[in-house]
């Protein structure tokens, strides 16, 4: 999978916790470009359909082979004229002028991208992700898988995958389906390393592309010193804490947190990209700036030997331009 080491993820696009305006998410993305950027996820969900058509905007400047570019389905936009004057419940702060339906039918799939280019104003995306199927496997690998390889052999996609917030089936998609490429969000960080057990060993073997998202873990892990949020919700104390042991032994090695929250994927074989979101063209000069930074091997080691990272763990000295 052609994918820069270093993707935007775009639900911030989307309005996400609070709003941007237009010119912003199109500078965001335009930072992003100038920094050698060239992936960029989005979704119908992120702002339902605020992120995808913003994104489309941003990027109908650059040429379109020079960009890869990921969508989600599984969840269709349908109109609700009763929640134009409401706002949006599920993070975004926009008005609930659409209401999302889960899909995973094969009509659902073909609607939803339909929609997802419309909104973007392209004729085809690279990879096109099932999203969020946590309750709804069977469903997904009866409609929604073989709907994404009838598209993919037509060309509408380049490449198909499954993105989600858990690794085990991610990993049951993938001994099961054939897929190109996996988004795995927040289960391969400083905080968890679920993704080890079986998902990254098998993505190794099957030669899955790994996209790794989430990983400041909903903001516990963002800044230099540890956030109270943990996957968008209050974290607990216990991981405050161990967040707080993690931060200090990174200080001791004069490394910040969020760098090392970047770097630790990246050395995973399996992960072709570490995908992460930015508000501001600020943020995105910033999350630049931290993948490039080195990061010692003796921090990786002082970590697993204090039991704050799993000893199968792969780690290098430094992240990969």
């Amino acid at each position: 999978m052609n994918v820069t080491r270093l993707g935007l993820g775009c639900a911030q696009l989307g309005n996400l916790y609070h709003a941007i305006s237009d010119d912003t998410a199109r500078a965001t993305v335009a930072t992003a470009w100038d920094a050698g950027i060239r992936y960029f996820d989005t979704a119908p969900h992120y702002g339902l359909g605020l992120s995808e058509r913003r994104l489309g905007a941003a990027l109908s400047a650059y040429p379109r082979d020079e960009f890869v570019l990921s969508t989600k389905v599984g969840r269709v936009l349908e109109p609700d004229p009763d929640g134009v004057s409401q706002r949006d419940t599920q993070g975004f702060d926009v008005p609930a002028s659409f209401r999302r339906r889960w899909d995973f039918s094969r009509d659902g799939v073909l609607r939803s991208l339909e929609d997802s280019l419309t909104r973007m104003g392209l004729d085809r995306v690279d990879i096109a992700y099932i999203h969020d199927p946590d309750d709804h496997f069977a469903e997904a690998m009866a409609g929604a898988v073989p709907a994404l390889v009838e598209l993919r052999e037509q060309g509408v996609v380049r490449a198909i995958g499954v993105g989600m917030n858990q690794a085990e089936m991610l990993a049951e998609f993938i001994r099961r389906a054939d897929l190109d490429a996996v988004m795995v969000a927040g289960r391969y960080s400083l905080l968890n390393q679920p993704a080890l057990d079986e998902l990254l060993p098998l993505c190794v073997e099957r030669k899955v592309a790994v996209m790794a998202a989430g990983v400041f873990n909903g903001g516990i892990l963002a800044t230099h010193t540890p956030g109270a949020k943990y996957d968008y919700a209050d974290a607990p104390p216990e991981l405050v804490a161990r967040a707080e042991r993690i931060a200090a032994v990174c200080e001791k090695h004069g490394v910040e947190l969020p760098d090392a929250a970047i770097a630790l994927p990246s050395a995973h074989p399996a992960v072709a990209s570490v995908v992460v979101g930015a508000h501001s063209p600020d943020q995105v000069t910033v999350n630049v700036s931290r993948a490039r930074k080195p990061v010692p091997a003796a921090l990786w080691s002082e970590l697993i030997g204090a039991g704050l990272l799993r000893a199968d763990t792969v780690v290098e000295a430094g992240v990969r331009s």
